[in-house]
């Protein structure tokens, strides 16, 4: 049972993402991606959107500590910020391990309940969830004209699109969907052994309903909105970085940010993978070139990932000098 938990749990997430990436870009010139990133690549946009994807995190870090509230838990800002960076970084590693290291975090330096925390962490997801969703909505009303253009101008249908997708293409399409079913059971799985321990149970479910408890509405709506305010403004600014990129539009980074953030659902570390190639289909069908797409969601999630390394380096250092909270 350990043997098959670590398959799954490591291997299978590393062996897609390798998979999908090696088919992306065998082949390559690695000598012209390095060219783009010296020569060609403008890196003022570059390091202007760091801002950005670390506010995104720390803003995860305040609304947290928020929805620990109702439930009587009440950890230091400093450990739950430093938490949100060290889960991001640990999931590069166990994809979606995040959520337990963060609430380990917190168990270890403030006493905080785990279950409790977990809980909390369910709500997150879900009002996040319902917001991608949202937003996932409005983007594709506001851009059918823009699909329908692209159709009208090249004399595409259903047909030829799916005529031009190549074996690989398919397969990757059913590898893809394959891992998400398989990570559904596997979660669904776990969470009915973890929900026999009623004190984790309740722990779990008082967690779930703090958000109606929260004493600062707006607050916490602030919060989320500027979470995912600033991920797409980490995203959108990397745009500028490059010639092929920099005059697509507003349109077309809210359509590219979106199928990036569905498409890392697939779990592999840090949506290495199948981000890339959602994303390069999106640039794609807005008229970037098939290489230059490439060279894009390369280099754009290589750069952002380091980002994530970085912070979790800098949560890790310093979580070892801060001082744990004694018991009550």
């Amino acid at each position: 049972m350990k043997i098959s938990n670590i398959i799954l749990k490591i291997l299978m997430p590393l062996l897609l993402g390798g998979a999908i990436l090696y088919w992306m870009y065998r082949g390559e010139d690695w000598q012209q991606i390095r060219h783009v990133m010296t020569d060609e690549m403008d890196w003022t946009w570059m390091l202007l959107s760091f801002p950005f994807g670390i506010l995104a995190q720390m803003f995860r870090g305040w609304r947290w500590k928020q929805t620990l509230e109702p439930v009587d838990e009440h950890p230091r800002t400093s450990v739950s910020i430093h938490s949100i960076f060290l889960s991001y970084a640990a999931s590069l590693m166990i994809p979606r391990v995040g959520e337990f290291t963060r609430c380990g975090v917190l168990k270890r330096f403030d006493n905080i309940s785990f279950p409790k925390a977990l809980g909390t962490v369910v709500t997150e997801r879900a009002i996040d969830s319902l917001l991608v969703m949202g937003i996932t909505t409005v983007v594709l009303l506001l851009e059918m004209s823009t699909f329908g253009m692209f159709f009208r101008k090249t004399g595409t249908n259903l047909h030829t699109i799916l005529h031009g997708f190549s074996w690989a293409g398919y397969f990757v399409a059913a590898i893809s969907a394959i891992a998400i079913l398989v990570l559904l059971h596997f979660l669904l799985r776990k969470l009915s052994i973890y929900n026999k321990v009623k004190t984790t149970f309740r722990g779990i479910w008082q967690g779930v309903i703090s958000l109606k408890d929260v004493r600062n509405i707006p607050l916490f709506v602030a919060f989320t909105i500027g979470i995912w305010l600033s991920y797409f403004l980490h995203y959108y600014l990397t745009f500028f970085c490059f010639d092929f990129t920099s005059h697509l539009g507003l349109g077309c980074a809210l359509v590219t940010f979106i199928v990036g953030s569905i498409a890392v659902i697939v779990p592999t570390p840090n949506g290495a993978g199948p981000w890339h190639f959602a994303v390069k289909t999106m640039l794609i069908l807005y008229g970037v070139a098939d290489e230059h797409a490439l060279y894009f969601v390369l280099i754009v999630h290589t750069v952002q990932t380091m980002l994530v390394v970085l912070l979790g380096i800098y949560a890790w250092g310093a979580l070892s000098f801060t001082k744990v909270r004694s018991n009550p």
